[in-house]
């Protein structure tokens, strides 16, 4: 069995003398109640929204694996999920690049996911109680409250199972994780006064579907997506 605790010192001196290329630290803090392939995997996906792990720079897993004091195996393992994911592509005997996303990539990402979830809301939007609507409050809330925080990565998370949970409530789970997937591969999240307000309209948006008021809810999500 690998050890799941420090790096071997063979890691960590192979990570040092093989790969001299730039490095930033990722950042240490780790969720708790997870596995740790998940710690990291969660560490990992925060670095990539926040910037802190750059697009096109080629990461060791052993290098990483000091950064977040565990072995290299759980870092591999969480780095084979990003690679299907398309947030990182396997660089041969040297580690993994972060993708790079440009304005179009992420304008098409959008649209794609316009495509995918307005409809499916706005038939929501009809169908379901305002009661059921209110269950998702705290969602949306708390996206508000990342975004205040200015906490990028906490918002991509939130926005993340707000938009899950609204699309949830069709009873499709092949849809959830299609759009889960597509929200993961933008790698990005608004900065500044943008990412309050891309966080505001997710509680208009809310009040708008509880109302049952449709053309609201079509010019919030649409204007949610540009």
């Amino acid at each position: 069995m690998p050890d799941q605790g420090r790096p071997t010192p063979g890691e960590t001196g192979g990570a040092r003398g093989a790969h001299p290329y730039d490095e930033p630290e990722p950042p240490r803090r780790l969720p708790e109640r997870l596995s740790l392939r998940d710690q990291v995997l969660r560490g990992l996906r925060d670095a990539l929204v926040t910037g802190e792990l750059r697009p096109g720079v080629v990461y060791s897993a052993p290098a990483l694996a000091e950064r977040f004091e565990v072995s290299a195996t759980p870092v591999r393992e969480a780095m084979q999920q990003l690679v299907r994911e398309g947030a990182v592509e396997v660089v041969q005997n040297r580690g993994f690049r972060v993708a790079e996303r440009s304005a179009r990539d992420l304008a098409e990402l959008a649209e794609v996911r316009a495509l995918l979830e307005v409809p499916v809301m706005l038939r929501l939007a009809g169908t379901v109680p305002a009661n059921r609507w209110e269950t998702l409050r705290p969602l949306a809330e708390a996206t508000v409250s990342a975004a205040a925080e200015g906490d990028r990565a906490a918002y991509a998370e939130a926005d993340r199972a707000f938009h899950g949970a609204v699309l949830g409530l069709a009873g499709n789970s092949q849809l959830v994780a299609v759009a889960e997937q597509l929200h993961r591969r933008a790698l990005s999240a608004p900065r500044g006064a943008e990412l309050l307000a891309d966080a505001v309209q997710h509680v208009a948006l809310l009040d708008a579907l509880a109302a049952g008021d449709s053309a609201a809810a079509e010019s919030l999500i649409r204007d949610h997506f540009t």
